[in-house]
């Protein structure tokens, strides 16, 4: 299955991961060094809504500003990899130890200072995956305990894909880490995610299934992704969903509801790795089969890529934006809605109880705003003889007219 691979100096970018879907809070021994603030208690479909956001790579963007954006509450944080110098030790994109960690740690603490959560993602698209680094099934989930213990998690993802899917010992030590865990942390929610097929998934997602119900586990969730397989549009992702939901009721035995609640979607926003093509429209129907079908799971790669590139269609896949045309944090809104929440309007029909003043202008030296630029978070450009800071990544939006809420922030008369 051909996937976006890492676009920067991290890891995959098209994800296969899993969500965690869970409410109580994980009974573990260590403390979360740097990630000051508790977690939060969200309801299961925000964890099964998160999608996903690299935060060491692909630009960032700022968690709590699609927070306020959109009404987000969760996100999926990728990916937790062996290191590349070897080990059974986890790491961020296999070149940050978990242990020492800081900077994915205070990301984390300004999303819950806001409400919200999140879960982490192991594995994706290539590197090495602790279930191969690792010896058996105890010691792979002993090295995810350190990461639940380190980050207070709640729910955890198990992205099951190439190279390990196709490596019959390491999907064995995956499962039966994710069993353990299960089993050691009261409250934590599992859900584990691999390719989609027209089939609904292939030979190696099928040994998966197997593999799960020979050693007995029932994670919340199986998710597969519709996408980079000769999907074009919804009709055939919805498709392979139906087609799906019949694996997992001849290998578990479910009827039609129970298997539905046991499925997820995790697509891909925008132009995939293959040149696939996937809208809001797109989006808005898949969405719609799932809360129709009591599905358990509906999420995204990426929040990275849920932003306007310039040109909007640029003919090729990217990992900082979805080569379609969007307005900033598009995509993330139907994560809101699965949750079951409202997302708010964009700008918001009620204007702020104050609206800011503007002082009288004057002489500016940085470069005057353009329509068509690109604007990331600390970019100061000038406008109508004001200085204005970009508060996150940004197009086409003019400085002024979005209010206090709006990404521009003014500096004042030049």
């Amino acid at each position: 299955m051909n996937r976006l691979k890492a676009i920067g100096s991290g890891v995959a970018a098209a994800a296969l991961a899993v969500a965690g879907l869970g409410t109580a809070a994980v009974l573990g021994t260590g403390q979360a060094n740097g990630a000051t603030v508790s977690a939060n208690a969200l309801s299961n479909n925000w964890y099964a809504a998160a999608p996903y956001l690299m935060p060491n790579d692909n630009n960032p963007p700022d968690a709590t500003a699609i927070m306020d954006a959109t009404g987000l509450k969760a996100f999926q944080l990728a990916f937790i990899l062996a290191p590349n110098g070897g080990g059974c030790s986890p790491t961020w994109d296999g070149t940050k130890a978990v242990s020492s960690d800081t900077a994915v740690a205070s990301v984390i603490s300004a999303i819950r200072a806001k409400g919200g959560d999140v879960s982490v993602s192991i594995g994706g698209y290539g590197g090495t995956k602790l279930g191969q680094a690792c010896s058996d099934a105890a010691s792979t989930a002993a090295a995810y305990q350190q990461v639940i213990n380190k980050y207070q998690l709640k729910a955890m993802d198990f992205d099951l894909e190439e190279p390990e899917y196709e490596n019959t010992a390491a999907v064995a030590h995956e499962i039966g880490a994710a069993k353990i865990l299960q089993q050691n942390n009261p409250g934590l929610f599992i859900s584990v995610t691999t390719a989609g097929t027209a089939a609904g998934t292939g030979w190696f997602g099928q040994q998966m299934l197997n593999e799960a119900k020979s050693q007995g586990f029932t994670p919340n969730n199986f998710s597969i992704m519709p996408f980079d397989g000769g999907f074009n549009g919804a009709a055939s992702q919805t498709s392979a969903l139906t087609a799906f939901n019949g694996l997992l009721k001849t290998t578990f035995g479910w009827d039609t509801a129970t298997a539905y609640a046991h499925e997820g979607f995790s697509g891909m926003n925008g132009r995939s790795d293959s040149g696939e093509y996937f809208y809001q429209a797109d989006f808005q129907t898949v969405l719609d089969y799932a809360t129709s079908h009591g599905m358990g799971r509906f999420t995204f790669w990426s929040l990275n890529r849920d932003r306007q590139c310039s040109p909007p269609d640029n003919g090729t896949t990217s990992g900082v934006c979805s080569s379609v045309t969007q307005n900033a944090w598009d995509f993330a809104k139907y994560s809101v809605k699965f949750a079951g929440a409202t997302p708010p309007t964009n700008p918001p029909t009620t204007p702020p109880t104050t609206p800011p003043t503007t002082p009288p202008g004057g002489t500016c030296t940085v470069a005057e705003w353009s329509a068509s630029a690109v604007y990331v978070g600390g970019n100061e450009v000038a406008h109508k003889s004001h200085k204005w800071k970009a508060k996150w990544w940004t197009q086409n939006e003019e400085p002024g007219t979005t209010g206090e809420w709006g990404v521009w922030q003014d500096e004042g008369a030049c």
